[in-house]
């Protein structure tokens, strides 16, 4: 990756790339996701209004395609690029689902609100990385970030409905300092983002869904107390960029599936 691209990440806390993956690719990616293999094994959390927010999370990437998305060079080596020093691991990947009128909004939070909680202690070490399956825009619900509030570190989570939110007094003063930035993308464009960077996104009230995947990676050496899944400590098996086409659609069938009765952040205070 560019030198100017990893300043940009570190100064501005995100970064946008354009067309990372090809039509071809989404297209195959986007026919896993809405597989009932995905679906199947989606729970919902509320936002506070009551709207449910959907997701599909996994841990360990495998050989399925969203396996070897996360594990494809382009991913491996842009994270690498962007944590430095460190064997690259992968947390777990995530299918967001946001439908068409009913999809849940996501208030402010950090990702490190809720890793945080999993055990880990070096947000440094961690990222997350943002596939757009469909294009996302203002009207659908795209990611909204506070530009450089990944400076001003970890803000205390409690509960907004069932999601974890970043304290409200310190979310508006940030606001002060911060630009609110929209995330739009394109399908086949790919936000990275640092898990202290506030970020949130508004419900879907348009009549076209918003689906992405989200992996998130952390590099070894950052090992966590609460968290079992090995996966996050467990150096990735690189595959080459043309694996996700040369296999073919290969549909999540032997993930270890999070259930929502076991999701640390809701467990723990």
């Amino acid at each position: 990756m560019k030198k100017e691209l990893i300043k940009a990440y570190k100064n501005d806390g995100f970064l946008m790339v354009r067309q990372m993956f090809s039509p071809e690719e989404i297209s195959l990616l986007y026919s896993v996701a809405i597989d009932d293999t995905v679906t199947g094994n989606s729970f919902d959390l509320n936002d506070q209004e009551g709207k449910k927010t959907k997701l599909t999370l996994w841990f360990t990437a495998g050989d399925d395609s969203f396996g070897l998305m996360s594990r494809c060079k382009r991913m491996v080596q842009s994270v690498q690029d962007l944590l430095g020093p460190g064997e690259v691991c992968h947390f777990h990947s995530k299918v967001m689902q946001k439908q068409p009128k009913v999809g849940g909004a996501w208030e402010w939070h950090q990702d490190y609100g809720y890793w945080y909680k999993n055990g880990f202690l070096y947000p440094e070490a961690m990222i997350s990385v943002m596939v757009a399956l469909t294009d996302a825009n203002q009207e659908n619900g795209c990611l909204q970030v506070l530009k450089g509030t990944h400076k001003m570190q970890r803000f205390e989570h409690s509960f907004v409905g069932e999601q974890q939110g970043a304290d409200p007094d310190f979310v508006k003063e940030a606001e002060k300092f911060s630009e609110l930035v929209y995330c739009e993308l394109k399908a086949g464009d790919v936000l990275f983002f640092h898990p202290n960077i506030l970020h949130r996104s508004e419900a879907n009230l348009s009549d076209s869904p918003r689906w992405s995947v989200i992996s998130a990676y952390n590099l070894s050496y950052n090992v966590p107390f609460r968290e079992k899944h090995t996966s996050c400590i467990t150096p990735v098996q690189m595959v080459p960029d043309q694996a996700i086409l040369q296999s073919g659609k290969k549909e999540v069938t032997h993930a270890d599936f999070l259930k929502k009765e076991a999701e640390i952040t809701l467990n723990v205070k």
